[in-house]
């Protein structure tokens, strides 16, 4: 069996890996994308990046929009959801304004399509991964792809993550530390120009009072992302169900919506438990737990660490253990705050009814709902862009990319 080498193997077509494989191409490695799935394809995911990630990508946004959903959003509608059995809304909805655009509506069936497609690397789509074998020279996979280094960049469920946790398990004769898992459910249905006329621009936000999770509608050009993401995942599916009529009697959703809803897990980056390195193998994105501990969003921490994983390579030399790639754990840990013991929006030490009393006053107050609940946990725009343009070195035993503002 013929058996080709290449300098990097990335698994997961996904922005983390798109965009560590552009990155290492770009470097001059010969560098190949292996995926399960056919591009584009359809991903779960409400679908929305700040002007950060525009940046970090590089993206040609007049190039980009050709054709595909680019929705500007200058306003959001946010109020509580109640814990009770019928999950109401409860007043105010507030409705946040922006003078220019704080983020923008993508379909991840484009997005994801079009990052893979430019960024270079041999595409291996519909190729699933069958094995995992570690090698003193590096990878083999699938019995016919060898490689000194490997990125797992698959999603919560990546190959690359089950080995290494396996591996992880062995080394130390203890299992993979357990912590929640944040579930998801949602659908994305096309509009009629019907429902398109009875259906809000601003995206609708409503969080949870006891800060455990948010529901959101979010119409993007002619679709609409109806979904809800919590870490108690027990009664998703009903909770989604009760959002949704909530959504129609208040005429924020057109009535007759029928796609199915799909979901998806993930963790969060401060609670996460996953080790992001093994001898010759860096994880990004979800692969490495690092959705974003207040909002769950997961583009921005994907991109950014697809960039730091490619950096790391870039500043490292073969074999790629685990010592010289431990500069990227250390990295990862201060840029998003993993293996630490939050739990995203609700502080941990609080009483639930002392978070809901909280929670109602944050909401109920425009200045609050801007600047605490909008711009630092769903937004993030507190947290300074990699400057992808000014290098990266090591220092004190972690990759250091200068920031910016």
């Amino acid at each position: 069996m013929n058996v080709e080498s290449y300098d990097a193997v990335v698994i997961g077509g996904g922005p983390a890996g798109s965009t560590c494989a552009r990155e290492l191409h770009r470097a001059g490695l010969h560098v190949t994308v292996l995926d399960r799935a056919h591009f584009p394809r359809d991903k779960v995911c409400a679908g929305w990046i700040t002007p950060a990630v525009i940046t970090l990508l590089d993206l040609d946004v007049d190039d980009y929009r050709r054709g595909r959903v680019f929705q500007p959003i200058t306003a959001f509608r946010t109020a509580l959801l109640t814990g009770s059995a019928r999950d109401t809304a409860v007043r105010p909805d507030l409705e946040t304004r922006y003078p220019t655009p704080v983020s923008f509506g993508i379909r991840r069936y484009e997005f994801d399509d079009y990052l893979l497609r430019r960024c270079g690397a041999d595409l291996r789509c519909g190729e699933a991964v069958s094995s995992l074998r570690r090698r003193d020279d590096g990878w083999l996979i699938n019995g016919t792809i060898a490689t000194p280094v490997l990125v797992g960049a698959g999603g919560h469920f990546c190959p690359a993550a089950r080995w290494l946790a396996r591996e992880s398990a062995s080394r130390t004769g203890r299992g993979e530390e357990r912590r929640p898992v944040v579930a998801a459910i949602e659908m994305e249905v096309p509009l009629t120009e019907e429902q398109l006329a009875q259906t809000p621009e601003p995206p609708v936000l409503r969080f949870y009072d006891d800060l455990s999770g948010y529901g959101w509608s979010f119409r993007k050009g002619t679709f609409l992302n109806v979904g809800l993401g919590r870490r108690d995942a027990r009664e998703l599916p009903r909770q989604a169900r009760c959002l949704l009529d909530t959504l129609v009697s208040e005429q924020l959703v057109p009535e007759g919506l029928t796609a199915p809803l799909r979901g998806h897990a993930y963790l969060l980056a401060n609670s996460s438990p996953r080790g992001p390195i093994g001898d010759g193998l860096l994880l990004a994105g979800d692969a490495a737990g690092l959705a974003d501990a207040h909002s769950g969003e997961g583009i921005r921490p994907a991109i950014e660490s697809g960039l730091l994983a490619a950096a790391t390579i870039l500043a490292t030399n073969v074999p790629y253990d685990r010592t010289q790639l431990e500069p990227y754990r250390q990295t990862l840990r201060h840029r998003f705050g993993t293996g630490t013991t939050g739990t995203g929006l609700r502080p941990r030490v609080l009483p639930r009814w002392l978070v809901r009393s909280l929670a109602n006053g944050v909401m109920r107050s425009p200045w609050l709902t801007r600047h605490l609940v909008l711009d630092r946990w769903f937004l993030g725009r507190h947290r300074p862009a990699l400057d992808t343009h000014g290098g990266a070195r090591l220092s004190g035993g972690r990759l250091v990319m200068r920031s910016t503002r």
